[in-house]
């Protein structure tokens, strides 16, 4: 099957440069609102590394596209809400899937008063234990990477740095991540806010209390860094 052009230039500059259609824009890649095959969808494009060799370049990326894509279908197998793939082009390193309409970042959600923030922080808490059980660590759990959607559903994006792991430390480090986004972004409410997600992944992950015993060490050594500098 051959790649579906929908008007997207392959080199870099051409790819963002100008395009009011652009969601984000990193170092590994960019996100851009497209029409694939009719219908609204996203387009995520990973950049090559020109510091690398050629031939590893295509490796690395192509093995990171697979990452991504294995993670997001085994969410999907899992009822975990994230968007659905459409099309994966391994040659020009593209994802296309699901554009989620209408929806607003958990961190547009925690601008809300405190009291209509509990069911929100449930449905975190309940989406993170679930990615958890499933052994699925996101590695960018970020207030931006989490979308609530009109229907009142919660559906997580952005799989770029996922793996597949049951270590109690990659799972702590992934809850951790999403503390300091928290806190970092919504100090006002954070203690609270944290303190509800958390109460919901203990009660949807089974094995949450040996998770949350390993983030109280990784909180150390987060203030310690922080004390060092």
């Amino acid at each position: 099957m051959e790649a579906v052009e929908v008007g997207l230039k392959h080199d870099r500059e051409g790819f963002v440069k100008g395009d009011d259609s652009l969601l984000g824009h990193g170092a590994e890649g960019v996100v851009k609102r497209v029409k694939f095959l009719g219908r609204d969808a996203v387009v995520k494009e990973r950049f090559s590394k020109d510091y690398r060799h050629p031939t590893l370049d295509r490796l690395l990326t192509s093995r990171r596209l697979a990452q991504e894509v294995k993670t997001m279908a085994r969410c999907r197998k899992l009822g975990i809400a994230c968007p659905a793939l459409y099309y994966v082009d391994m040659d020009s390193a593209r994802i296309y899937m699901e554009y989620l309409d209408s929806a607003k970042t958990l961190k547009d959600c925690l601008s809300e008063p405190l009291s209509s923030l509990q069911p929100i922080c449930a449905k975190v808490g309940a989406l993170v234990g679930n990615l958890h059980a499933g052994d699925i660590v996101h590695g960018d759990l970020t207030t931006s990477n989490l979308m609530m959607r009109d229907d009142g559903s919660l559906a997580i994006i952005d799989f770029g740095l996922s793996y597949l792991s049951s270590a109690e430390e990659d799972k702590a480090v992934d809850l951790y991540v999403l503390e300091r986004a928290i806190s970092n972004v919504h100090c006002e409410v954070a203690e609270k806010v944290n303190e509800l997600i958390l109460e919901s992944y203990r009660q949807r992950f089974g094995s949450a209390k040996h998770v949350l015993r390993r983030l109280q060490e990784v909180r150390s050594r987060g203030r310690k860094r922080l004390m060092v500098g």
